[in-house]
């Protein structure tokens, strides 16, 4: 490692990143060096991760690894020690210096730093607590950090590290805890929980000084975050989304992210051989979403999938818990409450908002509501409108057959 350059470092523990999806920084408190005697970066504007927005800029963030060696072998992870790979390792100034380069050539707005765990998880800790504070204080960078954790670190280690990043992430690694003994017998899930319940009483603690003193530092503002692998194990959509609502209710997390298991070279035996379909893993996100947003419970989302526990691929969850809870429509649009709303297929959040506020002024046709809405294929069997009733359609043995037809035509 001490023949490669900085160059070759970063394509090689940028490359080991791209497997870590829990990067975006939405949620964090706005500040920014304007005005200031001293200070670089800035969390204003459009929230920064690595990814494409929809009209098609890159929102930027220097995402690596401090370094791709690793103690452990966890079955699923490409860095795992007896991986067949090149390895390199960034000292903390090397970062450092890295990030802000970066940033004053306005490459990026601000900095994803994980590590593979070398010597012990506290040294590695302190590597990346250092690379934090440093920017912190020594650089007054005032742009986006986010922190990964390592298993086992000590909590004041952890905590350190929420004092100078915006998020904190400990990734779960599986939904299981079998699964986690399993693929990753060097981890221990009750040490993961335990570091999730330290850090939200730190935030909690944090907050509530923020609260009573205006001088007390602002403490992981953008809060928690975590990461599972889906298909690595045994386990269904129905474990991951109850693991994931434990999850949330908890430790009060921003947000879990699903990465599907994706195959790595000179893979355990124990691994499957191929990936799941990416598919998954978006109807995932679509459970999630309904969870935190919608208003369903984790039983109401298990009632969408099938008897193996998993999701359908070729609709999304909201329409196939509808589908399963047919006695509960058609939801009369002029009248009935928000909550009962958001549970029409085909309607998301700004549409009920829309027509929460129309409806105060007039009677809302099937016509309106198609205006508001991105498939009145999907929702004409789910509602009624002034001119709309379904009769009997909600009760059709084939309607799953027929909205799946309308929303190929119309779709």
């Amino acid at each position: 490692m001490g023949q490669l350059d900085t160059r070759q470092k970063l394509e090689i523990l940028a490359d080991a990143a791209k497997y870590d999806a829990s990067c975006s920084s939405s949620g964090t408190s706005k500040r920014d060096s304007a005005g200031q005697a001293k200070g670089i970066g800035s969390t204003e504007g459009m929230g920064i991760c690595h990814a494409y927005a929809p009209d098609g800029r890159c929102i930027s963030l220097l995402k690596i690894l401090l370094t791709n060696s690793c103690i452990f072998d966890c079955h699923y992870c490409i860095n795992r020690k007896s991986s067949n790979v090149r390895r390199a390792r960034f000292s903390a100034r090397e970062v450092v210096d890295l990030t802000l380069a970066f940033y004053r050539r306005n490459y990026i707005e601000g900095l994803f730093l994980s590590s593979g765990i070398i010597r012990s998880s506290d040294y590695t800790m302190e590597q990346i607590v250092e690379v934090a504070r440093s920017l912190r204080e020594d650089h007054q960078f005032r742009g986006y950090i986010h922190l990964k954790t390592i298993p086992d670190a000590d909590p004041a280690l952890i905590e350190a590290a929420g004092r100078h990043a915006d998020r904190i992430s400990i990734n779960v690694e599986l939904p299981t805890d079998a699964g986690l003994a399993r693929l990753a017998p060097e981890k221990s899930s009750a040490g993961i929980r335990t570091a999730m319940a330290g850090m939200k009483t730190a935030i909690e603690d944090g907050g509530d000084a923020r609260r009573r003193y205006k001088s007390a530092p602002s403490f992981a503002p953008a809060g928690q975050s975590t990461q599972m692998i889906v298909g690595a194990d045994a386990a269904n959509d129905r474990d991951i989304m109850r693991t994931a609502s434990n999850l949330y209710d908890r430790f009060a997390l921003r947000r879990v992210y699903y990465s599907a298991f994706s195959p790595i070279p000179d893979a355990s035996a124990i691994l499957p051989l191929k990936r799941p379909p990416l598919m998954r893993e978006h109807r995932l996100y679509q459970s999630d979403w309904m969870m935190r947003f919608y208003g369903y419970k984790p039983g109401e989302v298990a009632a969408a999938t099938d008897e193996q526990g998993m999701l359908p691929l070729d609709i999304d969850p909201k329409l196939a818990w509808a589908l399963q809870a047919r006695e509960q429509f058609p939801v009369d649009i002029n009248r009935a409450p928000r909550e009962w709303l958001l549970r029409v297929p085909g309607l998301g959040t700004k549409a009920v908002d829309a027509i929460l506020m129309s409806r105060r002024w007039r009677k809302l046709t099937l016509t309106d509501v198609g205006r508001l809405s991105r498939s009145i294929a999907k929702l004409r069997p789910f509602i009624v409108t002034s001119d709309w009733r379904p009769t009997g359609l909600i009760d059709r043995i084939d309607l799953r057959a027929r909205v799946t037809e309308q929303l190929e035509l119309f779709g």
